[in-house]
């Protein structure tokens, strides 16, 4: 038995779909641990799309349990609308092969008007929030006033729990002259539901536990990337929650030593969705060619992604940051038509040389990238399976971009298709 965590190692975007649904044919346990419905997957199988955003890639393959854990933060809302629409696509959702965590937090209607008034009224200093609610529910989950999915069992203590959090809320909404929110009418409106969310309601850490005495395989399923997390990225242009490996014992309610092997999802050039730093982003016809030929648009939002050089410093911190073991390398193609290709190996600031991402915004904004440059390979690699068939200039960047940032590459996406990977190195099976 081995368990695998996926998490992106840049700013997410890098193609986890793809990867957590190639990885879910072996796995028996698929669980997502932090994040919500922010967060974008799209699967190609068999020629069908499937864009998931809260729930785990496994549900689109059949013998497999899908879980949210605790870590994660539910619109109860948005959750059934998701599920209804993966049934049309002939996805089969049942509390047999789908749970949430009945301590996970739920996202409520005063979430995300939160953060829309936040974003509209930061002006140039918005973060690029995608609206949905996920940091004000964090808020209020470490404030000790969310409503979490057991609340929805017993209406004395829904009620009890509302009061709570609209205590704190209407005050805000009060000073902002917005209109307050009433106790009833939300309680209303989550007894209408609540049916449907508790049917899947379970104490996972225990039914993990079960699955670990069983020798099952658990695939732990990341949101995001490494750069947004709270402590560890781009401060204060980050997501609400942790995004590390770690997070993935934390936000399920099983040990560390539950994990395996962790694999990182990197895409052979760097993105970002939303505003924040982004050192080696290229605002020519470069940057738009990256973006066209990599489809470079947000699942969730639909927002063009910003693009630029593969960032090697950052990449390389944040194997460190994450104990990754292994890098699946994906999106090489997009790479297929250009003349020179270039690594970032060095940030210039205040004219020092420093070998790492400082932690301050302002120092974050100032860098500049130091580049190392690659003859392109001018020709296609999509679709190949078999690394010995990939152009020499193409292994070449492969092999320089694994040497710095001290990882290995275990697997190369060469397509959206599932079976388009060059496999190095199973994490399943090593």
């Amino acid at each position: 038995m081995r368990n695998v965590v996926v998490v992106g190692s840049q700013w997410g975007d890098e193609g986890k779909g793809k990867i957590v649904d190639w990885l879910s044919d072996q796995a028996d346990i698929v669980i997502r641990f932090q994040g919500g419905h922010n967060a974008g997957h799209t699967l190609v199988i068999d020629g069908k799309v499937f864009k998931l955003r809260l729930l785990p890639s496994g549900i689109v393959r059949e013998g497999k349990i899908s879980i949210l854990g605790n870590g994660v933060v539910v619109d109860p809302w948005a959750l059934l609308k998701e599920i209804k629409d993966i049934k049309q696509q002939g996805v089969n959702v049942t509390p047999e092969n789908f749970m949430i965590s009945e301590t996970a937090s739920l996202i409520l209607p005063f979430h995300r008007e939160m953060d829309e008034i936040r974003e509209d009224a930061a002006g140039e200093g918005k973060i690029g929030t995608t609206r949905r609610g996920i940091g004000p529910c964090y808020e209020d989950k470490v404030g000790r006033r969310s409503i979490r999915v057991m609340d929805l069992r017993s209406e004395s203590n829904l009620d009890a729990r509302l009061k709570n959090v609209l205590l704190h809320h209407n005050a805000i909404r009060k000073g902002l002259k917005k209109k307050v929110y009433k106790k009833d009418d939300l309680k209303k409106d989550l007894l209408k539901i609540a049916p449907e969310i508790l049917k899947f309601a379970q104490p996972v850490w225990l039914k993990i536990d079960e699955y670990k005495k069983k020798r099952k395989k658990i695939l732990f399923e990341g949101a995001q990337g490494i750069l947004l997390d709270v402590d560890h990225g781009t401060y204060p242009f980050v997501t609400s929650s942790n995004t590390v490996p770690a997070m993935a014992a934390t936000g399920t309610g099983c040990g560390p030593n539950t994990i395996d092997y962790v694999l990182g999802i990197t895409k052979a050039y760097t993105t970002r969705v939303g505003s924040g730093p982004f050192p080696t982003e290229l605002n020519d016809k470069i940057g738009e060619s990256l973006g066209k030929r990599g489809k470079e648009f947000g699942t969730v939002t639909a927002r063009k992604r910003r693009c630029g050089w593969f960032d090697g410093v950052l990449v390389r911190q944040t194997i460190k940051i994450s104990g990754i073991n292994g890098i699946a390398l994906t999106k090489l193609d997009v790479l297929d038509e250009l003349d020179e290709i270039k690594i970032c190996v060095q940030y210039e600031l205040n004219g020092k040389t420093i070998d790492y991402l400082p932690a301050a915004s302002e120092d974050q904004f100032n860098i500049k990238p130091i580049y190392k440059t690659f003859t392109g390979w001018k020709s296609s690699t999509q679709g190949i399976r078999n690394i010995e068939v990939l152009p020499d200039k193409a292994k070449a960047y492969i092999h320089a971009l694994e040497d710095f940032i001290d990882c290995k590459v275990s697997s190369i996406s060469t397509s959206p298709e599932r079976e388009d990977t060059i496999l190095i190195e199973d994490p399943f099976k090593i």
